[in-house]
């Protein structure tokens, strides 16, 4: 579902969008002390000190608000991973770079990241969000820097994105840790060795 279905007005203005961004953090921080229980228009009004005929605005519903935070999420994470595969090689090895940027867009906020998750999942137009990952996906290569077939990407980047999702999606305790990234590399570095 796109940001224009999402949202009744796309804000133009400075003004305008500061305040889609302030409600969209009292979202994600009503989402986080309360649950998916305690999350509702007024909550969220209350909690990002607008009246709720401003917040109503912009969202027609706390479902819209929940994708719209789903989406500012995927986007910041899509952001995140594609500047890791474009960029210079860094401290770590590539391929643990990309997979620690991957586990990161998850740490801190779980709680409200697994319900907006599953609201955008939920309605969500699966290929739309596939092809926001596309670039990211395209700069993939292999342990000598060959380029990955489409498909090689889709595999090895979905067996990575689907075992990051149940970890999030299932609320895992290990979900920031060391032993996770080290596993999810693990994994990438096998799928690329047998290729």
């Amino acid at each position: 579902m796109s940001a224009v279905e999402n949202m009744r007005k796309m804000p133009r203005q400075s003004r305008a969008r500061d305040t889609v961004e302030v409600v969209l953090e009292a979202a994600a921080q009503v989402l986080e002390m309360s649950g998916e229980a305690g999350f509702n228009t007024n909550a969220v009004a209350e909690r990002a000190g607008v009246s709720i005929g401003a917040l109503y605005r912009y969202f027609p519903d706390k479902a819209a608000i929940l994708r719209a935070l789903a989406l500012r999420e995927t986007e910041a994470h899509r952001d995140a991973v594609l500047a890791v595969v474009e960029g210079e090689r860094g401290e770590v090895a590539r391929d643990r770079a990309i997979i620690r940027t991957f586990v990161g867009a998850f740490a801190g906020r779980t709680r409200a990241r697994r319900i907006a998750v599953s609201a955008l999942l939920a309605r969500a137009d699966h290929a739309e969000l596939a092809e926001r990952f596309a670039a990211a996906e395209a700069g993939l290569t292999d342990a000598q820097g060959r380029s990955l077939t489409r498909v090689q990407a889709f595999v090895l980047s979905r067996a990575v994105h689907g075992a990051m999702r149940a970890a999030v999606l299932e609320g895992v305790d290990f979900l920031e840790s060391q032993a996770l990234e080290d596993e999810l590399v693990r994994l990438s570095r096998a799928y690329l060795a047998a290729l």
